[in-house]
């Protein structure tokens, strides 16, 4: 029933919203034709062009045959955005969320249902992102702050020949703003909820006359909002000895904030034929680990309740927004069926979470001739990420991990754009990448029947080779053919190291696995064709055949030797067809898009898997299913009268299993099976509705008094799914395990001075303070008893002051 409502509840305010628009739009002085490309607008109010570069050129986001959100910087400041995942929230069939506190300082990303949520190295994302043309390769550390950002481009759909692997799902791209020599500057002060301080500056400078420098900044710092308590101390007769902790009990809180960044570009322009940017950015994120709660909590096992002499069970459990968790766990005898006479060690972690990086890159356009450029990009960053995971955010001793990856990537692009004539452009380039992480990781597991400890310390590499074309064919005026494809040779390989806590001596339960080195390589052909025909100036169609695919990798979790394998990409066909629309004199733009697509050999994790090294604990990532999706979106922009404009998006997907191994879900293994019984022990796959409306009102105050600008944003989220398996009906999976959807409402007033120099904003983010969860991370199927989730942040206000020069 509750899906039925929310589904009423989204049909209405779609209708109203289009009712709002439609009688804004009742106008006989707006039935006029738009304006033709190029030309300026026909009316004040116009929706203006946003120029984006995904097919690797410059085109107006209309007159391009990609399903395209692109969000400019004056729309993400009016919404109160501050990073990466504030701006897909608005963007349909895509998440990026925070990733669970076990996963570090990551995000999971998927746009059509596509993507990964895992941060190891040994998986690769489905989802490009991208920084000024630069691949960003890993999923840690990727919620980029939008520190002086011109736009972002979310491009739905694979992506396989214009930005290659793993761009399954579709690809983000971030476009900082280019120093011009013009002087201008900024520079941003807010202070809000829990003491939040957020500064900003930004300033461009000319050096000579063919030389320009761009720097930022921004620092930002806030306390917590879920609260770190001490059991003992808040709980005298839990059955622990009672610490004192303060008179609060409370040791610190989490979903803090403590981010630092800088940022130079420089660009050297000495004629029109030629133009080098190299920029360069240091990143500090420093913070307790993720806001979670404990949601379940019933483990058993002797070895978890030897150290405290008290069991795993719901007395952990603190509430809404705090938990217990200790990040530590003390020595102990060995407890479990087989006595190995080795005693567990202490093991206690930093309760920070460390992220520190930076990066440096190159971009060189020469211009041969009229008809030909060349652009080469070059690109290294490195970073080091320190995390500790409390697998029971309690001082039970379920299981702790401590965790430190070094990683760095260099890569190289080299392409060329040709105009063959006025009817054909072409563009044809190589990509290179190399890359290595080094995983460091203490894991101290007791919720087995066997309670493990171990440390590894294993390099993995990846590296990437791509060629790729795209020509772009007008054999009328009104139709344009794009025809691409890439051929992509990928490798990685994975070497494990297992020793006990001493770092020296082999590990006796998975010491055979030292040294093994597991390794993918594959390579692969993405192609595509898209045909567009502009009915006119305010309609333009388009529909596309496209391929993509996400990385082939290795398992990252073997319990043996034969489970240290690799396995092969999954890949996608794309079938869509989409509508461009600029109507009303260029004051309602509305784009739609329809998408079906043949997903093959999904990346799943075995849960048991006696064909790799016998019967035992398997968590084994492996091509195991087939499926089809199918959705719709559509966005929309307008000013239907002076001073209102509205926003909004709307998606609908919907998954259905075609065949599945059935090794997946414990049976025996066997090829790719159709048959329900095996299909319906899956759990539900992703499936349901998003949407998003914005509206503002420019109000001019008179005089020389500026203006007052109110504006709402609301967000519904669809309800996400929980594990692979189906879960009994009334299992703590089923009742704790799935995150719920959520409906989300945001408003800001910005009052701005005349000479547009000078703004003061006042913003209220989850207006109605309605508690939700980002993300949850159920070890039910593992063993461990644990369900946790993360809150997302509660009603928070903050003001905000913004001086330009």
């Amino acid at each position: 029933m509750m899906g039925f409502r929310n589904l009423s509840v989204q049909k209405l305010l779609c209708a109203a919203s289009v009712s709002v628009v439609a009688l804004g739009f009742a106008q006989p002085s707006l039935a006029q034709q738009a304006a033709p490309q190029g030309q300026a607008d026909a009316a004040d109010n116009a929706v203006g062009d946003i120029i984006v570069t995904a097919q690797f050129r410059e085109q107006r986001l209309q007159d391009t045959p990609i399903a395209i959100t692109a969000v400019n910087a004056a729309l993400m400041e009016q919404r109160s955005q501050t990073n990466l995942s504030d701006v897909v929230k608005q963007a349909p069939n895509v998440q990026l969320l925070p990733a669970t506190a076990a996963f570090g300082p990551s995000i999971s990303a998927s746009i059509r249902g596509l993507g990964q949520g895992d941060f190891n190295p040994a998986l690769e994302p489905g989802v490009g992102l991208y920084i000024d043309d630069v691949y960003y390769p890993r999923l840690t550390g990727a919620n980029f702050d939008l520190m002086d950002v011109e736009r972002v481009e979310i491009l739905r759909g694979p992506q396989g020949t214009l930005t290659g692997r793993n761009s399954e799902g579709g690809a983000i791209k971030f476009v900082s703003r280019k120093p011009t020599g013009d002087g201008s500057g900024f520079v941003q002060a807010t202070y809000g909820s829990r003491n939040r301080i957020n500064l900003r500056a930004g300033a461009d400078v000319k050096l000579t006359d063919t030389l320009f420098l761009r720097l930022s900044g921004a620092y930002a710092d806030q306390d917590g909002y879920v609260k770190n308590i001490n059991f003992a101390c808040a709980n005298p007769f839990g059955g622990l000895p009672v610490v004192q902790s303060g008179s609060s009990c409370v040791n610190d809180t989490h979903g803090d904030v403590g981010y630092r960044a800088l940022r130079g570009i420089l660009r050297f322009a000495p004629s029109d034929a030629v133009d080098l940017t190299i920029s360069a950015d240091y990143i500090k994120d420093v913070r307790n680990q993720g806001a979670e709660v404990l949601l379940y909590a019933n483990n058993p096992s002797p070895a978890v309740a030897a150290a405290t002499g008290v069991p795993f069970d719901s007395r952990f459990i603190c509430g809404r927004f705090c938990n217990y968790a200790t990040y530590q766990q003390s020595a102990g005898p060995f407890l479990g069926p087989v006595a190995t006479g080795s005693p567990l060690v202490a093991t206690k972690g930093d309760p920070r979470s460390r992220y520190e990086g930076w990066g440096v890159s190159g971009n060189l356009t020469v211009k041969l001739s009229e008809d030909i450029n060349v652009t080469s990009i070059s690109a290294y960053r490195q970073w080091r990420s320190r995390f500790t995971a409390d697998g029971d955010l309690s001082p039970a001793q379920t299981g702790l991990g401590l965790n430190d990856l070094h990683h760095w990537f260099v890569s190289q692009e080299l392409r060329m754009n040709v105009r063959l004539s006025d009817m054909i452009n072409l563009t044809i380039g190589g990509y290179y990448s190399d890359e290595r992480t080094t995983y460091w990781t203490m894991q101290d597991i007791r919720y087995a029947a066997i309670p493990l400890q171990f440390i590894g310390n294993d390099p993995v590499n990846t590296d990437s080779k791509a060629l790729f074309g795209t020509i772009v064919v007008k054999p009328i005026e009104a139709m344009t053919i794009t025809l691409g494809t890439r051929y992509t040779d990928e490798h990685k390989d994975y070497t494990f190291h297992r020793y006990n806590p001493d770092g020296v001596t082999l590990n006796p339960f998975l010491g055979a696995l030292n040294g093994v080195t597991a390794v993918y390589d594959g390579t692969r052909f993405d192609y595509r064709a898209s045909v567009d025909y502009r009915f006119s100036p305010e309609i333009l169609a388009y529909a596309t055949f496209a391929t993509g695919f996400k990385g082939g990798g290795v398992g990252p979790r073997p319990f043996n030797a034969a489970q240290a394998r690799g396995f092969n990409p999954e890949t996608v066909k794309t079938y869509e067809v989409g509508l461009k629309t600029d109507l009303f004199d260029r004051r309602l733009r509305l784009n739609v898009a329809g998408f079906y697509n043949d997903f093959k050999d999904a990346q799943l994790t075995l849960l048991s898997c006696p064909q790799y090294g016998g019967p035992g604990p398997c968590a084994l990532p492996q091509n195991a299913g087939n499926a089809k999706q199918k959705g719709f979106e559509a966005e929309f922009q307008a000013n239907p009268v002076e001073g209102l404009s509205l926003d909004g998006s709307i998606s609908y997907i919907k998954w259905k299993w075609d065949c599945v191994n059935p090794a997946v879900v414990g049976a025996a293994s066997g090829p790719c099976s159709s048959a329900p019984s095996v299909i319906n022990l899956l759990a539900d796959p992703l499936e349901g509705w998003k949407w998003a409306f914005g509206a503002q009102y420019l109000i001019a105050l008179g005089g020389n008094n500026g203006t007052i600008t109110p504006r709402i944003d609301v967000t519904r989220q669809m309800t996400l799914p929980g594990g692979t398996l189906r879960s009994a009906v009334g299992s703590p999976s089923d009742v704790y395990g799935r995150t719920p959807g959520y409906t989300l409402a945001n408003v800001r007033l910005t009052w701005q001075s005349a000479d547009e120099d000078l703004t003061v904003g006042l913003e209220v983010t989850n207006l109605f303070d309605r508690y939700y969860f980002l993300n949850k991370f159920d070890l039910v199927g593992a063993g461990s008893g644990v369900i946790s989730g993360q809150p997302g942040r509660p009603r928070e206000w903050a003001v905000t002051i913004k001086k330009k020069f």
